[in-house]
Parts: C-alpha cells; sequence; structure tokens
C-alpha cells in the first residue's frame, strides 16, 4: 500500500513537471444531414510550448495532428475531424502536453516536392525529396527545376500539382478508387500501374486557371504572377489528416487599374487539403493593405464543357479534352471542375472565353479566401454526368456556408 502511494504521489510531481492542460469542445452540425470529416482546429496561442495531444471523445481515442505554421519550432495549431449525425452536438476532450512526441496515425493524405534524379530511369521513383525550393525571379525555366515541375499533394479523393513557375497553376490527377497514389505513381503513372488501377494526370491546363490558380488583373485579362523578385514553393505540413503547402512571390509587381502606381506585393498562396476532402482550401495573404488591387482567379473552360454559375459566386463547368497535346498517347479525360468565392470578395464575374471562366476579385485588407474543387469521370466513388455533379456542387456551397460549431472551455492545468 505504501508504494503504491508512494508511485502515485511520484507519477503526480513527474505529471505537474512535464505540464499539461486540457481543453474541453462541443462540436455540433447545424444541418439536417450527417457531416464526415469536418475539421475542427484549434489555436494553441497561449498554451506555452506543446510537444504532444490526445484527442478522444465518449472514451475512444481520435487521430490528431499538431502543426507548426510559421516554421518556428513550436506547434501553433492543433487539427482533428469530426464525424456528426444531422443536427448532432459532440464533446470532445483534448489534452495537451509540454513534453514528448506528437502521437503517429496513419496518413490520409500526401504531399511531396522532388528534384529530379538522374541516375533514376524510370520517372516514377525519384527519391530527391525536398520541402521547400526558391527561385530568383530571373530564373530561365523554374518549371523544369522540380521533377513533377511543383509541389503535389492529394487526399483520398483527389490529387493536385502545381506549377512552379509564373503560372502557378494547378493541374490535376483523376483517380478510379479512393486511396493515396502519389508516392507511388510521382504524377507519371506507369503502364502497368495503370493496368493495376492507378489514376492519371486529367487536366491539360496550358496557360489557363486550371483549377483556381490566382492571377493578376490588368482591366482587361488575368496577368500572370510575374515580374517577381523570387519565388518560392513549401511543404508546411504533410499529414496525417491534413497537409499544407504554400506558394510565396515576394516583389510581385502586380498591375493595379484603380491607382497610378502601386509598390511591389509580398504574396504567400496557402493550400490546405484535409483527409477525406475533394475540395481544396486556397488562403491568400498580403503583406499589406491590397484594397486598391484588382486580382483574378477561375478555372479553365475546358472545350466544349457545360457551365453553371449561381451569380453568387459558385461557378463549375463538366468537359471532355486530353490531358496533353499528345493526342495518341493519351485519350480523352472527363472532368467536373468547381470554384466557390465569397460574394464580398467578387468584384465581377467575367463572361466565359476560350480559356477561362473567370472572376475578378478583391479583398479589404491583406487576405482573403477560397475553395476549389473537381471530379474525375473515371471515379468508381464519383459523378458522371454535368447534372450529377452540379447537384453535388449546390449542396456543397449550403455545406460551406453552414460551417459545423465549435466551442471550447480550458479544463485544468498543471
Amino acid at each position: 500500500m505504501k508504494r503504491t502511494i508512494l508511485w502515485g504521489f511520484l507519477a503526480a510531481i513527474c505529471a505537474t513537471a512535464a505540464g499539461q492542460e486540457t481543453i474541453n469542445i462541443s462540436v455540433s452540425n447545424p444541418m439536417k444531414q450527417d457531416r464526415t470529416d469536418q475539421p475542427v482546429v484549434i489555436s494553441l496561442h497561449g498554451y506555452g510550448d506543446v510537444r504532444s495531444a490526445l484527442v478522444t471523445s465518449e472514451g475512444k481515442e481520435i487521430a490528431c495532428q499538431l502543426d507548426d505554421l510559421d516554421q518556428d519550432e513550436q506547434f501553433d495549431e492543433l487539427c482533428f475531424l469530426a464525424d456528426l449525425g444531422k443536427k448532432e452536438e459532440k464533446q470532445y476532450t483534448v489534452t495537451l502536453y509540454h513534453e514528448g512526441e506528437p502521437r503517429q496515425y496513419p496518413a490520409r493524405v500526401y504531399a511531396e516536392m522532388l528534384m529530379r534524379n538522374d541516375k533514376v530511369k524510370e520517372k516514377n521513383r525519384h527519391d530527391n525529396y525536398i520541402e521547400s525550393i526558391t527561385a530568383r525571379g530571373d530564373c530561365a525555366y523554374s518549371y523544369n527545376l522540380q521533377h513533377h515541375h511543383g509541389v503535389d499533394f492529394e487526399s483520398e479523393l483527389n490529387g493536385i500539382r502545381i506549377y512552379f513557375d509564373k503560372r502557378q497553376t494547378l493541374d490535376l490527377y483523376g483517380k478510379f478508387k479512393k486511396r493515396l497514389e502519389l508516392k507511388e505513381t510521382q504524377f507519371y503513372t506507369s503502364d502497368e500501374q495503370k493496368r493495376q488501377g492507378y489514376g492519371d494526370d486529367v487536366l491539360w491546363v496550358g496557360n489557363t486557371f486550371g483549377l483556381g490558380a490566382f492571377r493578376g488583373w490588368d482591366g482587361k485579362e488575368p496577368t500572370m504572377i510575374d515580374p517577381v523578385r523570387s519565388r518560392t514553393q513549401r511543404i508546411i505540413s504533410y499529414g496525417p489528416l491534413r497537409t499544407i503547402v504554400e506558394v510565396v512571390d515576394r516583389g510581385w509587381q502586380a498591375p493595379s487599374t484603380l491607382t497610378a502606381h502601386l509598390s511591389p506585393l509580398n504574396m504567400t498562396l496557402r493550400y490546405i487539403q484535409y483527409a477525406g476532402h475533394r475540395d481544396t482550401d486556397v488562403e491568400v495573404y498580403f503583406n499589406k493593405d491590397v484594397s486598391n488591387y484588382r486580382f483574378s482567379t477561375g478555372i479553365i473552360n475546358v472545350k466544349g464543357s457545360e457551365e453553371f454559375s449561381d451569380k453568387k459566386g459558385l461557378r463549375a463547368c463538366w468537359g471532355t479534352d486530353y490531358p496533353s497535346t499528345d493526342t495518341v498517347k493519351w485519350s480523352r479525360e472527363t472532368v467536373g471542375l468547381g470554384i466557390c468565392i465569397p460574394q464580398k470578395n467578387i468584384a465581377e464575374e467575367v463572361p466565359a472565353n476560350k480559356d477561362n471562366y473567370a472572376f475578378v476579385v478583391k479583398t479589404t485588407g491583406s487576405r482573403m479566401n477560397y475553395k476549389i474543387i473537381y471530379t474525375s469521370a473515371n471515379e468508381e466513388f464519383g459523378y458522371h454526368s454535368a447534372k450529377e455533379w452540379f447537384d453535388f456542387l449546390k449542396e456543397w456551397k449550403r455545406e460551406v456556408e453552414q460551417p459545423i460549431l465549435v466551442k471550447s472551455r480550458k479544463s485544468s492545468g498543471l
């Protein structure tokens, strides 16, 4: 008995020395429909140097992750995913520890940056992994610096790469099955992998927006992110529940139609991909107030595509085209694309032209957010007609506009 009491006393001392804090989280679904993999993000500012975390609900451990957004070796946010029935409210307990290492959970997202390895002949076996690269503005051809031309990332439902050049276009990977594939295919699916049911590139983007690239606006048409002093791509978080990648443009001489002269901008584009999601969050940050600028974004006008717009920020298309100029090697691919922009950020919805379904966008202050989404008709789990796709997007927007409700309360500290 004395030994038990002594060990309990010592354990309490150790716990106090290590330090931990508990947060009670209430998560509720305002909609009359089930919702899965809903992101719950908790700021860790004010909780000291958090090194590990545990999330539980009804006595069961829930996968979570810790993210260091500003890369200062301290975690800034905790994320977990909630499954909620219609109008359901669930309680979660988050325990933060000031020592240890983050718990490991199965990966449901993936992100990758690669330099070419000249000793590797197979296009899907390169292994010069990096997590950040910067090119000067006068770099001759930054597009070819990385193996698959830029950072890529995926959830079980999608796969995207961002070109490392003045276009910064998002190119798309279409899947047949729900799973992670980019580590195996590296966006260059072999014939054997195709026979095994792996996906591949499904979109030709050229100089268009592709899926929601962010660009300048000169009063008549979109402009590239050029000239810049430097251009950076980096991976902020690898998962397991969300991957975060950033594109940073320093000294961008963006055009303006509202004033005669404006100084260069620093812009950060942050792309967040959550597990279980086919949509991707885009966050745009500037180093100063950009209210006097106009920018542009949108989606490619896939050849012969059918368009949908609710005239309130949701715009989409459904179409079929070759994903490459090589029409012998490649087959035609059918895709559905979508973009959802808050109405407050829309200056104009531009009529379609041969390249794009475009928006002119604005912001009051120094940041704005929007969402992008797509499907490939190859998917066994997805959508196979324009009507199906557009109906889904209408429901998706309703979910976007009615996010889950999160309330937190600090319980105790040691």
